[in-house]
């Protein structure tokens, strides 16, 4: 047979078969014709094609996968769970039309993974994944060979370049199969077919996805190529002329109601379907008002996913322990018996909050009811009360900190309890050195979130203190890491032990206690020790600081550990000028200023540094207790704002004369 009519015969069955699912041959005919096909290409190299059927498989591995940015953005669409959502979008989309009711397409929301692919002159030349929205990983070969997926279009009638949209999948009963062979051999067992799915398409070795039940519906055409046509609904039926596989399942409803109807009939059959699906995408059928609705942030205005509801399963709390994050916040995770549920094995579930627990009446022992909040995310709904045993037990707050043992922060009206060790906390440890280390603390030039993460995970610090231990020997050992680095990172943290009282109050990370606090307390109180001593009452004193902010800095200092740190780093050589007390009697005291635009003569921090060393307060917006608004080169929307309250605007020469009071 002329190779050619091979070919196209191969590709007609495929067709029939992956697509049309109304095979005419047997798969032992179909065998024989691929065989032949692969002898005469063997004898004939020449003439073998891109498009050739053969080809599908046999590309080298690839070493990591190539990028690709997509010439139309692969947006989100935003989800709805109720159907008042599903009205008020309604309602969105009529009054911005300007109609009484719209058409939509209706189409199944698949539990898979998106891909796009790129035809030129009808021929497949690249396939890639979604990533992030705009940019997206080249998985050509293993595309190629999901047999769904056609090499070559049908027919003449197709664009010089195309590019077409759609969800890649395994079926459910290729899922289980695939799982049990794998089982019998040893292999690795995926989780839900979603993963599975995700996982084959991304294989750099294209023999791996040939060897996975890959299949795919398509769902759109990108770009502008779309609008030679007038509705999704004829789009669809083009694809399928092309050689593609649409979905059975996808309906046009006339008006929100009929949307609504045909999401309660598609629930119904969730289960007796042969592929998983999350919900349903409802899109204004109209292409023209598609593109007059237009995109709002990364989703269009024109589409919306109604989700079903999560699948809810029952299993017991067997404990409650509670994490430490790395700001201090505690949080409490419940220990389940191990269930199935959307997909996926359960066996722990955040509880948020002592709040949230409270709201739902969760004890330890409870029966629970579980599900994954958008399909994604395990939560307790609530606690099955009728099952409750005798010796349920109240979940309770530890007041020491399960990972330091430092005290417990609970401030009535917040919802976060918090660790109060953050120095010596070893859960807080990266993000405490980090801000100790940062321009606006102590400012360790080049000591950034990689080397710190570096020289925890070396074990070469442990609290700040060791920063001042660091040896070049030591930073010698780190990833790009040379000798002239290292000297001037040892350099750094010499000079940052010449600093303000200010600053190293901030630097020590007491929760609420930012720049301006810090400068307040260094005003009111002189020295160190001080501040160290006073209660929260004394605290209160000073400008600016209410009942939480003081509770925060005097449990901070009563804590051994902490106390123990701050000594050490002033045994270490931190130090600072003395601190001038405020009298109360500075020229800009009570006054409040805004930065807006670049100063010629001074930086922005310089210029703030200035007005408060004067007295005055520093606000980032204005409001009408502005004083003044300070401009520079290239001024924002803060000067405009000035002028419509009739706030008082100084040039650059207007606050060098200021600051000279």
């Amino acid at each position: 047979m002329d190779i050619v009519k091979l070919r196209t015969l191969i590709e007609e069955h495929n067709y029939r078969y992956y697509v049309l699912d109304d095979p005419v041959i047997s798969d032992t005919e179909y065998d024989a014709l691929f065989r032949e096909l692969e002898q005469l290409e063997a004898h004939h190299p020449e003439l073998i094609t891109p498009d050739s059927p053969t080809q599908r498989v046999g590309a080298a591995p690839l070493k990591k996968f190539a990028k690709i940015e997509h010439s139309v953005p692969m947006l989100s669409i935003r989800n709805g769970f109720t159907e008042e959502e599903l009205l008020a979008f309604d309602k969105r989309v009529r009054e911005k039309l300007n109609v009484d009711k719209v058409s939509y397409s209706c189409e199944p929301k698949f539990d898979g993974v998106s891909i796009a692919l790129i035809y030129e002159n009808g021929v497949l030349i690249k396939a890639a994944t979604r990533g992030d929205g705009f940019v997206g990983e080249d998985v050509t070969q293993n595309a190629k060979t999901i047999k769904s997926i056609p090499l070559h279009l049908r027919g003449n009638d197709f664009p010089d370049l195309l590019e077409v949209r759609g969800e890649v999948y395994i079926p459910l009963e290729d899922f289980e199969r695939f799982n049990e062979s794998s089982s019998k051999r040893g292999d690795k067992v995926f989780v839900n077919p979603r993963n599975a799915a995700s996982g084959s398409l991304r294989q750099l070795d294209s023999r791996i996805t040939a060897a996975r039940p890959l299949q795919m519906f398509c769902y759109s055409i990108a770009g502008d190529k779309a609008l030679q046509f007038k509705t999704q609904h004829e789009v669809l039926e083009k694809l399928k002329e092309w050689g593609f596989r649409v979905n059975d399942e996808i309906k046009v409803a006339h008006g929100i109601e009929e949307c609504l109807v045909y999401f309660k009939e598609l629930e119904q059959k969730r289960a007796s379907l042969p592929y998983e699906i999350d919900g349903v995408v409802y899109k204004v059928d109209n292409l023209r008002e598609q593109e007059e609705l237009g995109f709002v942030a990364r989703a269009p205005r024109w589409a919306i996913a109604h989700k079903f509801s999560a699948e809810e399963v029952e299993s017991e709390v067997l404990a409650v322990d509670f994490q430490v994050g790395r700001t201090g916040a505690l949080t409490p995770v419940a220990r389940l018996h191990p269930v199935f549920v959307g997909g996926v094995t359960v066996s722990n579930v955040t509880l948020h909050n002592m709040q949230e627990i409270e709201r739902k009446d969760i004890r330890i022992g409870d029966f629970v009811k579980v599900r994954r909040a958008g399909d994604v995310i395990p939560e307790i709904v609530s606690s099955v009360k009728s099952k409750r045993c005798d010796n349920a037990r109240l979940i309770e707050l530890p007041s020491k900190c399960p990972v330091c043992g430092a005290d417990v922060m609970y401030v009535e009206g917040e919802a976060v309890a918090r660790c109060s060790g953050g120095l010596y906390c070893s859960a807080q440890r990266k993000e405490s050195i980090k801000h100790f280390a940062s321009k606006t603390a102590l400012n360790i030039d080049g000591l950034g979130d990689k080397l710190v993460a570096q020289l925890i995970d070396s074990d070469f610090i442990h609290y700040v203190t060791d920063l001042y231990k660091l040896t070049e020997e030591q930073l010698l050992t780190l990833e790009r890491m040379g000798k002239k680095s290292a000297d001037n990172l040892l350099r750094a943290i010499e000079s940052s032990k010449k600093t303000t009282l200010a600053k190293f109050l901030y630097a020590l990370g007491i929760r609420e206690v930012g720049e301006a606090t810090a400068k307040n307390l260094a005003k009111y109180f002189g020295n160190l020790e001080s501040i160290m001593q006073v209660d929260a009452d004394a605290l209160q004193q000073v400008p600016d600081i209410g009942p939480v902010v003081a509770e925060h800095i005097e449990l901070f200092f009563k804590q051994k550990h902490n106390k123990e740190l701050v000594n050490e780093l002033l045994k270490q050589g931190i130090n600072w000028p003395d601190v001038e007390v405020e009298d109360g009697s500075l020229p800009l005291q009570d006054q409040t200023f805004v930065l807006t635009g670049t100063l010629e003569s001074m930086s922005r921090n310089e210029a703030k540094a200035k007005l408060e060393n004067l007295g005055a307060k520093v606000a980032s917006s204005v409001s009408k207790n502005t004083t003044a608004v300070i401009v520079g080169r290239d001024p924002g929307s803060k000067a405009k704002k000035a002028k419509e309250l009739g706030v008082a605007i100084l040039t650059e020469a207007e606050f060098a004369k200021l600051l000279s009071l």
